[in-house]
């Protein structure tokens, strides 16, 4: 379960050596999740309406090679683990040679909205979401 996203690099991105600056990169990473969360229509407006927040609480990137203004770039979000926590791996590649970039991923948890208890296992409306997906794909092949 993956979806890509392709964007240039705004010039408001970059430091005086003309690359991206570092914490930037989370914000490429969080474009990407929110088409691969759409895609299961689970973005955070859904959760919301389903009585949880899915607060990111682990973030790692791996900075390969810089990234520099008007670059495009490829990135794609791909969903790992689900059962008890949703993590997330991402790479980003230079749209056109395909070169690989950065490398990352995040880790996300359940709180329950009403009582902000941490969940110990992934609610069953994201099983729901996520089986009403694979379920369109296997229909659409």
């Amino acid at each position: 379960m993956h979806a890509d996203v392709i964007i240039e690099i705004p010039f408001h991105d970059v430091d005086s050596m003309n690359i991206v600056w570092h914490g930037h990169y989370l914000k490429y990473f969080e474009i990407a999740r929110c088409k691969l969360l759409n895609e299961f229509n689970y973005n955070y407006v859904q959760m919301k309406d389903s009585g949880y927040a899915w607060p990111v609480i682990e973030s790692h990137v791996r900075y390969v090679q810089g990234i520099e203004f008007q670059q495009k770039i490829r990135i794609r979000a791909q969903l790992k683990e689900w059962e008890n926590r949703l993590k997330i791996e991402y790479l980003i590649f230079d749209a056109e040679s395909g070169r690989r970039l950065t490398k990352g991923y995040t880790t996300q948890v359940a709180v329950q909205m009403q009582s902000r208890e941490m969940c110990f296992q992934s609610p069953p409306v994201l099983f729901e979401r996520l089986n009403a997906w694979s379920a369109f794909l296997a229909e659409s092949h």
